[in-house]
Formats: C-alpha cells, sequence, structure tokens
C-alpha cells in the first residue's frame, strides 16, 4: 500500500485555536455546500508529495531534515481563490519560510520526488467550494510562530505526524 505524503508546517494547539476561529469568520457567509477544512487539518503546506511506497518513507523522512530558523507569520487577510478555496494568508513570506520551502524543494528533487513547478503561496486553506462566499476585511492580525515542520501521511481522511523537524 502506498502512503500519501506531504510536508506542512502544522501548528501547536494555541495556534490551531486561532487558525479555526479565523475560518469560523467565515461561517455565516458560507454557500449552501461549502466544506470548511476540519479543525484538526489547519495547516500551511510546504510541498505535496502524493503516493509513493511505504518502503521509502523512512528514507524521505530521513532526507527532509533540513536546517532552518524560527520565524513568524503575520495573518490578516481572509481571500477568496479561484475554484472556491477560501484562504487565510499571511502579510509576506519571511526569507526563512522562502528558504525553508527551498530546500525541501531541492531534497525532494535529489529524491526523484514531484515539486510544484507553480511559484509558492504559501496560506493556510479554511474551506473548499465556497465560491460565493465574501471575504472579511479589517481583521485582526494573527501571527503563529513557527519552530518547525512535519512529514505528514494522509490516512483514511484523516493525518498522521510521521516525523516532526524541530528548529
Amino acid at each position: 500500500m502506498d502512503a500519501r505524503l506531504f510536508v506542512a508546517l502544522w501548528p501547536a494547539p494555541a495556534v490551531r485555536t486561532q487558525l479555526a476561529a479565523a475560518r469560523d469568520r467565515w461561517r455565516w457567509r458560507w454557500p449552501k455546500g461549502a466544506t470548511p477544512v476540519r479543525s484538526e487539518h489547519l495547516h500551511l503546506t510546504l510541498h505535496f508529495i502524493g503516493a509513493v511506497a511505504q518502503a521509502r518513507v523512512p528514507e524521505i523522512a530521513a532526507a527532509l531534515d533540513v536546517p532552518s530558523s524560527a520565524f513568524d507569520l503575520t495573518f490578516g487577510r481572509d481571500v477568496l481563490w479561484p475554484h472556491g478555496v477560501a484562504v487565510l494568508e499571511p502579510d509576506g513570506a519571511p526569507p526563512a519560510l522562502t528558504a525553508l520551502h527551498a530546500a525541501l524543494g531541492e531534497r525532494l528533487r535529489t529524491l526523484s520526488l514531484p515539486t510544484d513547478e507553480r511559484p509558492f503561496k504559501p496560506h493556510v486553506t479554511l474551506a473548499r467550494r465556497a465560491a460565493a462566499a465574501t471575504p472579511g476585511t479589517d481583521l485582526p492580525a494573527m501571527v503563529w510562530p513557527v519552530h518547525g515542520y512535519a512529514l505528514l501521511q494522509s490516512v483514511a481522511g484523516n493525518y498522521e505526524i510521521v516525523r516532526a523537524y524541530d528548529f
């Protein structure tokens, strides 16, 4: 059986609570059929890897241990992306985040694993199928102190941490 993997900034409980509150600000604006992301699934994807042989997971986990330094992400923008994806975007991408994304991408390429060719747009997905939703304005800023990232596996609709990397 294959493992379905991705690398993400995985929030601590206090940050997850703030992300859920950001998602819930939209609740009265969700159109019928919108699918809000479950609180336990809120995260910021760095790289989606996809399906790989389970036997490769230890190799991948070891290779994705890259040096980085802590940084803060400041959020305060609700945005509705094309195809009805409601997201929370940071005010900018700190250099440490950009460097982490690049270093992880390089490691994935050395393992002959896919990387997204599109420019990196950091965000937290709040809901899908929300095309008629209206983003909020004048939102309170939220700061996410980032001290690590994680390799995760999607199993039967749940996310399991394969390995956490602290810095």
